[in-house]
């Protein structure tokens, strides 16, 4: 273990609630939190046995003055978050009574953590490593049961197990070349190209199989980016609504209401949807509406999905077709509104679009909309989508498997180009080195610093 100065921070969120929670990390936590600590009877901290509460007061080293009523947990080390000794301190919420609290710590001999540090300080120590580490910002930041579920699987080590073995695999593969290279008068296994050239593509299969849940993956991590777009009075904010069960966007007979995208979640069996209604795409004067309509434009180029809403009442206009034209190549879902009025839209004329894509809807009588949902899902996801599975869900992982297997490809070039598999051992180790990165067995300090400063306060 090595050996950090003492850090502290407030692990919950400010305002007002029922607790606030200091975290104290470092061998010097328990004196410093005694220091400033009136237990009943006078009894103090040092004496504490680990994993047990103590009742008492926090005082104002300078005046003696109560500050707050608080119950002091002690975790020692190793057996802790951080494998460092471990004090939290439960004060009332408010942020008044956190503050006074944190600054007398703080005035006691402890320093206040940078972000993430406490989660830093668990990945240094070896309790944890990066992937795990990563899935802990993502447990916070879970928008549902699923990417909840799955970024616990991740901090449990589910990643690291597949990406250690695929390393161990790579990293025999090179002792074994390396040792009938510098060995020949040895009585060793021979390491031929093709045995060389069948294990790799096993490995090879195995980081194709990975990636492939990478687009899932990121849809369970970030949500699926989806954005409604159509001509002013379609029904963009109606469907908004609908899908959210909620009257978040404003709805008026008078085109042109909403001006600005807005944005909200929800989840379609568990798949996290994030759902931005945008304004009216078309040919304005009004200063303002023609900012909304450029951010549409943006937001559309930003999407994994758009769903192009059409007024089925009317006939299709130029407006319309230039917005299909300019969605065309996007994943997308159009939907024909408005048809328990009218239809006055012949589908041959978007014919040059996919009409497995094409629904009928009644945003106002609810026609169509579980359609909807099925279709979404349907475009992203093969099948059921289960908690247990693997999933990469972190951009970092994606680059680092990519990367790899890349390596692999040139190496298994270099077998059929020449005998000489020792010169194959090279992009065989970049391999393995790629693979490192994932787990934070061979990346970069600056690297790890940029990660964890991603984190929240407390964590």
């Amino acid at each position: 273990m090595k050996e950090f100065d003492t850090i502290a921070a407030v692990a919950t969120v400010l305002g007002e609630g029922g607790i606030s929670i200091i975290r104290i990390s470092g061998c010097n936590s328990l004196r410093i939190v005694n220091s400033i600590f009136k237990g009943k009877n006078n009894r103090d901290l040092m004496n504490m046995k680990p994993y047990s509460m103590r009742y008492g007061f926090i005082v104002e080293k300078s005046t003696g003055e109560l500050l707050d009523e608080v119950l002091v947990s002690f975790m020692k080390s190793p057996r802790s978050y951080t494998v460092e000794d471990t004090v939290e301190i439960n004060c009332h919420g408010g942020v008044v009574a956190t503050k006074k609290v944190l600054e007398e710590v703080i005035k006691s001999g402890a320093r206040i953590a940078e972000p993430g540090e406490f989660t830093k300080r668990a990945f240094l120590n070896g309790r944890i490593d990066l992937s795990q580490a990563e899935a802990v910002i993502d447990i916070i930041r879970a928008k549902t049961e699923l990417s909840m579920k799955s970024a616990v699987q991740q901090s449990t080590g589910k990643i690291s197990k597949e990406i250690n073995a695929l390393r161990q695999k790579l990293l025999d593969i090179i002792a074994h070349i390396e040792a009938t290279v510098d060995y020949p008068e040895e009585d060793l296994e021979e390491m031929t190209s093709e045995k060389v050239s069948m294990r790799l593509q096993e490995i090879l299969d195995e980081i194709n199989y990975i990636l492939s849940t990478a687009e899932e993956g990121k849809i369970v991590r970030d949500g699926l980016n989806t954005v409604i777009v159509g001509k002013p009075n379609v029904g963009k904010s109606s469907l908004l609504n609908s899908l959210i069960k909620e009257n978040r966007a404003i709805v008026t007979d008078v085109p042109g209401t909403t001006r600005d995208v807005i944005e909200e979640y929800m989840n379609i069996d568990g798949i996290p949807i994030k759902v931005i209604d945008t304004a009216g795409i078309r040919k304005t004067e009004d200063l303002v509406e023609k900012i909304g309509v450029e951010r549409s434009k943006e937001k559309i180029d930003e999407a994994d999905l758009v769903i192009l809403m059409l007024d089925s009442s009317k006939e299709l206009d130029d407006e319309d077709k230039e917005i299909m034209n300019y969605v065309k190549d996007k994943k997308y879902l159009i939907l024909l509104n408005k048809n328990d009025i009218n239809d006055k839209i012949n589908l041959d004329d978007i014919c040059n679009l996919d009409s497995s894509c094409i629904i009928k809807t009644s945003i106002k009588t609810g026609k169509g909309l579980d359609k909807v949902k099925t279709c979404i899902k349907d475009l992203f996801f093969k099948g059921e989508v289960n908690p247990g599975d693997l999933f990469i869900t972190n951009a970092r992982h994606k680059e680092g498997l990519i990367r790899a297997k890349e390596s692999c490809i040139e190496a298994l070039e270099a077998l059929k180009n020449t005998s000489a598999i020792d010169l194959a051992s090279i992009d065989i180790r970049n391999a393995w080195t790629n693979l490192g990165k994932i787990t934070g067995d061979t990346l970069e300090e600056d690297i790890i610093d940029k990660i964890f400063s991603e984190f929240c306060l407390g964590k």
